[in-house]
């Protein structure tokens, strides 16, 4: 059985894909890929430089949970459109061993590694809309957007 966020902010509307592009992420360096070319896609969409910051931000957060947790997935960008609207999805899919407490994790009262637990939870505050699926069979995907 899959566990949904419930979030009033997940991600519900349809946009067109103008352009994409996929890292795999498999180490450390994997992981400052991901960073860099997040940066320089969010900075050609022209988003302003804290709004660049988020998504980069978030970008860590999620490839450093994915390697730490499944030792590989994949983050995919995609620049897309939505009416007037234009902007930034980013999606992190591992074949991890999935988050058994999603609800916990999102109010930061749940990690695995030690840590804090507030990856997940600060990257959904810096986001404009997220949604997070996982499944112990199935790992987890994670979903991200930001509006410019």
């Amino acid at each position: 059985m899959s566990e949904r966020a419930d979030a009033a902010d997940a991600i519900d509307t349809e946009a067109t894909v103008l352009r994409s592009g996929t890292i795999r992420v498999r180490s450390e360096d994997d992981i400052l890929r991901a960073r860099q070319e997040a940066r320089e896609i969010a900075e050609e969409i022209e988003f302003s430089t804290t709004d660049v910051t988020r998504i980069v931000t978030g970008v860590s957060e999620l490839t450093r949970n994915m390697h730490l947790y499944a030792e590989d997935g994949i983050m995919e960008w995609r620049e897309i459109e939505a009416g007037r609207d234009s902007g930034l999805e980013l999606v992190f899919d591992d074949n991890g061993p999935g988050i058994d407490d999603i609800e916990g994790v999102l109010r930061a009262e749940h990690s695995t590694s030690g840590g804090m637990g507030r990856g997940i939870q600060g990257t959904k505050k810096l986001m404009d809309a997220f949604e997070i699926v996982s499944t112990p069979d199935d790992g987890t995907t994670i979903t991200v957007r930001k509006w410019r």
